[in-house]
């Protein structure tokens, strides 16, 4: 017997009569590498963004934007541009984000203590850090 196949290497494969050959794009196809962890790259994204804690504000700050909210409220029928400042916490992971949030404003809400914009977005009284407009 010989090992080095000579014999066979270019002998015609007949095949199965009952099945038709399978293409080289299938063949190919079987061995295309999967995703044996699917959702496992976007989970380490996920944990490598960084996000912020809330600070604490003192007392001279809480009255400073006290004070500010009072002026804004005092204007408020001339819908005044303001830009905010604010903690927005994070959907997914604990922390957050600083934003700022820049329009006119259309209403304050103290019941649900909300400072509502003109466009319809909604700042919470309890998130705000910085308050900037040309009126104080």
């Amino acid at each position: 017997m010989r090992d080095d196949y000579s014999d066979i290497i270019n002998v015609n494969y007949q095949g199965s009569s009952r099945r038709k050959h399978m293409s080289m794009h299938d063949r190919a196809a079987q061995f295309a590498p999967f995703a044996a962890l699917t959702g496992y790259d976007a989970s380490i994204d996920e944990a490598a963004r960084l996000t912020d804690s809330e600070a604490a504000r003192s007392e001279q700050e809480m009255f400073m934007l006290n004070e500010k909210m009072h002026i804004l409220s005092e204007h408020i029928s001339e819908k005044p541009e303001a830009e905010f400042t604010c903690f927005v916490p994070d959907k997914r992971k604990s922390g957050g984000s600083y934003d700022v949030f820049k329009g006119n404003v259309r209403r304050i809400d103290e019941i649900q203590r909300l400072i509502i914009l003109t466009d319809g977005t909604q700042i919470s009284l309890d998130r705000i850090y910085k308050i900037e407009s040309d009126i104080f």
